[in-house]
């Protein structure tokens, strides 16, 4: 679907901007995030001519690229790595506080993935995307994203048990990540 005058591309651009946004931002560093943005427009301004139908999908590829393009070696693992949020929650859990235990415990287990599951999962959790639209972001085929999504799926369920395993009367047990 090609995007043939400016007025096109702002309506795009109004559509599709807040999105884009949490999905750089749950995955680049904060200071690297309005650069990436940038990059990701620039891309799509160029390219307005052979823009897909599927255009959510199709700017998260174009992010996506631009982070790994950021992003070199380890530093890329650590600016991929999915945030569940950027609060990192309190450092003293009162007695009672159930719900902040439990994203404690949430938190601790997420961050005990590795980057690749923590992708993989994102793209489903918080960008809703479906198979085939996720397959096109990470550049696999929509069966290898379904496998992917379930390993990861149940990784995450593994170091859940184990991290609720680790709480002890209501405090949780800090322990080392990665």
């Amino acid at each position: 679907m090609s995007i043939d005058s400016t007025a096109e591309f702002e309506a795009f651009y109004a559509e599709t901007f807040r999105d884009v946004q949490a999905f750089v931002q749950r995955r680049a560093h904060p200071v690297l995030v309005e650069e990436i943005l940038s990059e990701t427009y620039l891309v799509a301004w160029r390219r307005r001519a052979d823009i897909p139908t599927e255009r959510r999908a199709w700017l998260f590829t174009v992010a996506r690229n631009q982070m790994l393009s950021a992003h070199k070696g380890v530093r890329r693992q650590r600016d991929l790595h999915v945030r569940l949020s950027t609060d990192p929650g309190p450092l003293h859990v009162p007695d009672g506080s159930a719900g902040v235990i439990e994203r404690l415990t949430l938190q601790q287990a997420w961050n005990s993935l590795a980057p690749g599951d923590q992708e993989v999962l994102g793209l489903s959790l918080f960008e809703e995307l479906d198979a085939q639209s996720a397959a096109q972001v990470l550049g696999c085929s929509r069966a290898a994203y379904a496998m992917r999504l379930s390993r990861a799926r149940r990784r995450l369920g593994s170091a859940l048990q184990a991290r609720a395993a680790t709480t002890v009367a209501g405090t949780p047990v800090t322990t080392p990540t990665r």
